[in-house]
C-alpha cells in the first residue's frame, strides 16, 4: 500500500524573489497528517502543481507525496535543479507558455483561430498551443474546460467569453495564479482582469455596413438586419451601430430587427426566410453575424433577384461566392486568425515576464474590411499583413519587458 509523506522546505534568497521554492534549502519527511512547519506558514492563494506523486499548496508549503518513501530522494533532485522562474504557473517563465485558446462554445467564427495557434507555437516557439472548444455555450462549460486546462499544465489563455460580465469570475482565478489572460473575438466587460481584448471594432464594422447598403438603396426603403446571439458581448454594440446608421438616414428608411438568430444555420433560415415572405418591401439587408449572413446569401440566390441589396459579414465560402456573382454588395470581413495568433504572441510575452505598459489600451483592433467582388481573392493576404504588422508592434507599442 501506498505511503503518504509531506516534504517541508524553507525559502531562501531566490525563493523569497521568485514568490516560490528555486531551491529545497532543508527536507524534513513525517508521515501523512503531520502538521506543516508553523514557521513557513504563510497567507497565499492555494496553488496546486499535479504530478505523478506529490501535490504542493502555497497554503501550508508543504509538498504531499504519495507514494514509496524512495520518491522523496527523486523530488529532492527535482526542485534542487528548478531554476527561479520555471515553466510553471504564469509570468516570469523563463520558458515559452503553453497556450489554450478557449472560445465561448461550437461557430464557425472561430475555426481560423485553430490553425492560428498552432503556426504561433511554430512562429513563437510555445511549449504548446491548443486551440479547445466547449460543448455548448455556456459559462460554466466554459469556467469547466479552463480550470481542467490550467490543471494540466497551461499557463497563458486566449478566450472569447461566454458572458461578458461572468466571465470575469474564471479570469480572476487564472490570473491570481500567474496565468496571464487575453480576449480574442470579443471583449470580456470591464473592469477586469483580462490583459488586452483582440477584437474587430465591431461597432465600426457595423456601421459601415449599414452606411454601405443604405447607400445601395437609394437611401430609402426597408432595411432587415439580423444578429448574432444576445450572450455574444459584441451583439450590443451591432445593433446600436446599425440604428445609428438608419437613425442618419431619417425617415426614408424603416428597420425590421431579427434578433439572437445565430444560434445555428437552420434558426437563421428559418428567421431570414420567414421575413422576406412576410414583408415584400425589404430592399435592403445587413447581417452582423455568421449564421444569419450564409441564410440571407443563400436566399437571395434562390430569389435570384438582385433588387434586394445586402452587406453581410464574415467570409464563410457560400457568402463570397454570393458577393462575386453580385447577390451580395459585400461581406465585412474579421480576422480571427489575427486574434488568436497575437494573442498568443502576447500571452507568451507576459509569461515569460512582461508587463501591460502603462496607459496601453484595453482594446486592440484586430482589423476589419469590406471584401467586394474585387476583393474576394486578396483579403486573405491583406489580413495576413495587417497581423504580423499588429504582432511585429506589439511589445513596443504594448508592453514593458
Amino acid at each position: 500500500m501506498a505511503e503518504s509523506v509531506s516534504v517541508h522546505w524553507r525559502e531562501g534568497p531566490e525563493s523569497a524573489r521568485c514568490g516560490r521554492p528555486s531551491r529545497l534549502q532543508r527536507f524534513a519527511v513525517s508521515a501523512a497528517g503531520a502538521a506543516p512547519d508553523r514557521g513557513d506558514s504563510v497567507s497565499r492563494p492555494q496553488y496546486t502543481i499535479g504530478y505523478w506523486h506529490f501535490q504542493y499548496t502555497f497554503a501550508t508549503r508543504r509538498y504531499v507525496v504519495t507514494g514509496k518513501r524512495e520518491a522523496v530522494s527523486i523530488l529532492a533532485v527535482l526542485f534542487v535543479l528548478t531554476s527561479c522562474g520555471g515553466s510553471q504557473g504564469g509570468g516570469g517563465g523563463t520558458t515559452a507558455a503553453t497556450v489554450a485558446i478557449v472560445p465561448g462554445g461550437p461557430h464557425p467564427y472561430f475555426e481560423p483561430m485553430r490553425s492560428a495557434i498552432a503556426d504561433a507555437a511554430t512562429d513563437f516557439k510555445l511549449t504548446k498551443g491548443s486551440f479547445e472548444v466547449p460543448t455548448d455555450w455556456k459559462q460554466d462549460l466554459q469556467n469547466q474546460l479552463l480550470t481542467s486546462l490550467a490543471s494540466k499544465g497551461y499557463n497563458g489563455f486566449g478566450i472569447f467569453p461566454t458572458d461578458g460580465d461572468a466571465a470575469n469570475g474564471i479570469v480572476s482565478q487564472l490570473v491570481s495564479r500567474g496565468d496571464p489572460v487575453v480576449a480574442v473575438g470579443g471583449c470580456v466587460h470591464e473592469p477586469t482582469k483580462t490583459s488586452f481584448c483582440l477584437a474587430t471594432d465591431v461597432g465600426a464594422s457595423a456601421y459601415t455596413a449599414a452606411k454601405t447598403v443604405i447607400q445601395a438603396m437609394g437611401g430609402k426603403g426597408v432595411l432587415l438586419h439580423g444578429t448574432g446571439l444576445l450572450t455574444d458581448p459584441n451583439t450590443q454594440l451591432r445593433d446600436q451601430a446599425v440604428k445609428k446608421a438608419v437613425g442618419e438616414a431619417g425617415s426614408s428608411v424603416t428597420l425590421i430587427t431579427l434578433a439572437d438568430i445565430d444560434k445555428d444555420a437552420q434558426t437563421a433560415d428559418t428567421a431570414i426566410n420567414q421575413a422576406l415572405a412576410a414583408h415584400k418591401d425589404i430592399n435592403g439587408i445587413v447581417t452582423t453575424a455568421y449564421n444569419p449572413t450564409v441564410a440571407a446569401a443563400k436566399a437571395l440566390r434562390t430569389l435570384g433577384d438582385k433588387r434586394i441589396k445586402m452587406v453581410g459579414i464574415d467570409d464563410d465560402p457560400i457568402t463570397l461566392a454570393a458577393v462575386k456573382d453580385g447577390f451580395l454588395v459585400g461581406s465585412m470581413g474579421q480576422n480571427p486568425y489575427g486574434q488568436a495568433y497575437i494573442g498568443a504572441y502576447a500571452l507568451d510575452q507576459m509569461h515569460r515576464g512582461c508587463k501591460k505598459k502603462s496607459g496601453a489600451p484595453y482594446f486592440i483592433d484586430s482589423g476589419t474590411l469590406l471584401i467586394s467582388a474585387d476583393k474576394t481573392t486578396t483579403y486573405q493576404n491583406d489580413f495576413k499583413t495587417l497581423t504580423k504588422q499588429i504582432a511585429g508592434d506589439f511589445k513596443a507599442k504594448y508592453l514593458s519587458c
